[in-house]
């Protein structure tokens, strides 16, 4: 199967490495149009160069993005409009990850945590619900995380800016099905995957034993790498998945399972 998102026009944040930089690498492969967006900007303009050089030119645009500015998601939109025409799919991708216990945290590392793993996704679903209704059927895909549904000591900020993500994903889903668009919204919730996120866990420590450890936790017992979490957001960007709203996506290699 190819073009499975041919014609879709699509917003990814957080696109300059990781899960965001494999999303737009397999989306544009599927047909695709792209807006790219990060803070880093050197980053995500290299990846949207890469892209345009494989699929041709204007598949891919790319744009310094600040998810927790208001104004900034007001002028994606508007970016996406001119450079694309429109707006059919939003990548809810951007991310960080603060470890911590509730003791351990300040308030500020609490409000960062907060304003770039949760307001940003309600910004992103506010400012992009119009232009989505003009370009049906649409589909926004959260990133959420399993640790958005199972806690650990030492994460609570990700476990509960990840559990935001999650029901405010729902309660989208809700509102597009009640008003009666063509809207579908949707989580999605992996575990560890290989990316430049998990440095934060890896820390100072040597990085082929952290990943052995956090293998041995998963049932399938390896890692995931990020193109597990692409084809999954590749399904719910297509009209594969028009059935499905409100639903979690787990990519967990098992873990819930237990």
């Amino acid at each position: 199967m190819s073009g499975r998102v041919a014609g879709k026009k699509a917003l990814v944040t957080g696109a300059a490495q990781g899960l965001g930089a494999a999303t737009a690498r397999l989306m544009a492969r599927e047909g695709a149009q792209l807006l790219l967006t990060d803070l880093n900007q050197s980053g995500v303009e290299s990846v949207a160069a890469e892209i345009n050089a494989t699929h041709g030119a204007g598949t891919a645009w790319a744009m310094r993005h600040d998810v927790t500015s208001e104004a900034d998601w007001i002028a994606m939109i508007d970016h996406a409009r001119e450079m694309m025409g429109g707006l059919s799919v939003l990548v809810n991708n951007a991310g960080i990850a603060i470890t911590g216990s509730v003791e351990d945290l300040s308030l500020d590392e609490w409000r960062r945590g907060m304003a770039v793993n949760g307001e940003s996704v309600f910004l992103g679903c506010k400012h992009a619900l119009p232009l989505l209704r003009e370009n049906q059927p649409g589909s926004i895909v959260n990133l959420s995380s399993i640790a958005g549904l199972i806690a650990a000591h030492n994460m609570a900020n990700y476990n509960a800016s990840k559990a935001a993500v999650w029901l405010l994903s729902k309660s989208v889903a809700l509102h597009c099905a009640r008003s009666g668009w063509d809207i579908r919204c949707n989580s999605l919730h992996p575990t560890f995957i290989h990316t430049p996120i998990l440095d934060e866990i890896i820390g100072d420590r040597d990085e082929a034993v952290v990943l052995g450890k956090l293998a041995r936790q998963i049932p399938l017992g390896r890692v995931g790498e990020p193109d597990d979490v692409a084809y999954a957001v590749l399904y719910l960007a297509s009209d594969e998945s028009r059935f499905m709203t409100g639903a979690e996506v787990k990519l967990d290699g098992g873990i819930s399972a237990m």
